[in-house]
């Protein structure tokens, strides 16, 4: 009798665990599922950035998030009526960050890739960088195959370590580092033979050691979009717009030229073309 009482209890406690964890589930599924007038409602839009990439992020005087990235945020905080929280992210945890419900969104300088677009929801660009084999005057680097043997730094996960490992022949050595920041430093100090970075990256090492550094092949054109969870298509719409309306209107130009003081280059006007 005990037995049979004790069994069903078991049966009835397993399927209440089980009625909870999918009740878990639902909500976990629908956590993520924002709007424009949820974050309205909240008052607060809350993006993650970097502020190891100038000068796309960085960390001002007063050791707040800053910069092009920074800037365009505050655009889009200010254009949605609420305000602006940045939340500073490496390049390893970007993603992790969105996923997890830490940000509403990524303005991180993240490249649009078709690996990351089945992980995350990409805008159309809105901002573009060319990235880099850079490497001192004197080294004999002219093209990829010249990387054999040679010790090169990347920040881990970045599209320079993507676009790096590519085309690397065998017997490069590729060192991942948590970011830009100390791959630069591996590099000034000796550590690696050359970096892949973008140009931005490589104009910062030429401000801390002039003429020493340049760039000997290109690695990839990539383009930045604003980043959302999968499956929030009310919040990529308005996204979307506020992209389209701020590169017509000149707003994105006018912030490219305050922070890296070049015309904007010319962009894909949509995801699908960026992806190409």
């Amino acid at each position: 009798m005990r037995t049979s009482i004790s069994r069903r209890f078991f049966g009835r406690a397993c399927g209440m665990l089980g009625a909870l964890a999918l009740i878990g589930l639902t909500f976990s599924a629908t956590a993520g599922a924002q709007t424009v007038a949820d974050i309205k409602k909240k008052g607060e839009l809350t993006v993650g950035m970097l502020v190891d990439f100038p000068p796309y992020g960085i960390l001002n005087s007063s050791n707040e998030p800053d910069g092009y990235d920074a800037d365009v945020a505050r655009l889009l905080a200010k254009q949605w009526g609420v305000k602006l929280n940045l939340v500073p992210v490496t390049g390893p945890n970007r993603i992790p960050y969105l996923q997890t419900n830490k940000v509403d969104l990524l303005i991180a300088s993240l490249a649009i890739t078709p690996e990351r677009a089945k992980q995350v929801q990409f805008s159309a660009p809105y901002a573009s960088a060319s990235i880099m084999l850079n490497a001192p005057k004197t080294s004999k680097i002219k093209v990829p195959a010249d990387l054999k043997g040679v010790k090169v730094a990347v920040a881990r996960a970045s599209t320079q370590d993507v676009a790096l490992s590519a085309i690397a022949p065998e017997g490069t050595l590729i060192h991942r580092f948590d970011d830009d920041a100390s791959a630069v430093q591996a590099l000034l100090s000796g550590q690696v033979d050359a970096i892949g970075s973008s140009t931005t990256v490589l104009s910062q090492i030429e401000k801390r050691m002039p003429g020493k550094f340049e760039s000997k092949f290109p690695l990839k054109q990539q383009y930045h979009g604003i980043v959302m969870r999968l499956g929030q298509d009310d919040l990529l719409k308005a996204v979307n717009a506020f992209v389209a309306q701020n590169r017509a209107n000149g707003e994105f130009a006018r912030l490219y030229q305050k922070w890296l003081g070049i015309p904007m280059p010319d962009m894909p006007d949509n995801l699908e073309a960026a992806l190409k």
